[in-house]
């Protein structure tokens, strides 16, 4: 089995490192000189990646990065002990709600946006987790 480690790009990587510090309690293990910084904490590490706004992420195309609010089918899920507390930290970190808490019989859900567009939830499991409605 392959390790995970996940990339995500950003424009101001010092705001990054803050605002993944304070919401969601990730700390800068290791700098990349001004380039990356790897985040550790959870069960697979993050890599910030200073990209800037407008830059082409492919070796060809018409794509630019924007880091206004955009929609991707993959985004990271945190899993956190108390979704009220955690979203808390991640509004006063500076993540914008999309929408309010979804409670559900096998957990709790909050959908935000990063200071640099892109969307990641909070999960709080209850009782079995996903196997509440697993089939």
């Amino acid at each position: 089995m392959a390790d995970l480690l996940v990339n995500i790009d950003v424009d101001d990587l010092e705001k990054a490192v803050a605002f993944y510090s304070s919401a969601i309690g990730l700390a800068p293990a290791r700098r990349f000189g001004a380039f990356a910084v790897e985040m550790v904490g959870g069960s697979a590490k993050i890599y910030l990646l200073a990209k800037p706004a407008h830059s082409n992420p492919l070796v060809s195309g018409p794509v630019k990065r924007s880091y206004a609010r955009h929609w991707t089918p993959v985004h990271v899920d945190f899993v956190v002990d108390d979704i009220d507390a955690a979203a808390a930290r991640a509004r006063a970190a500076g993540a914008k709600p999309e929408g309010q808490i979804a409670r559900n019989s096998w957990g709790n859900l909050a959908r935000f946006a990063d200071p640099f567009g892109h969307g990641f939830c909070l999960i709080e499991f209850r009782n079995r987790g996903y196997d509440e409605i697993a089939t």
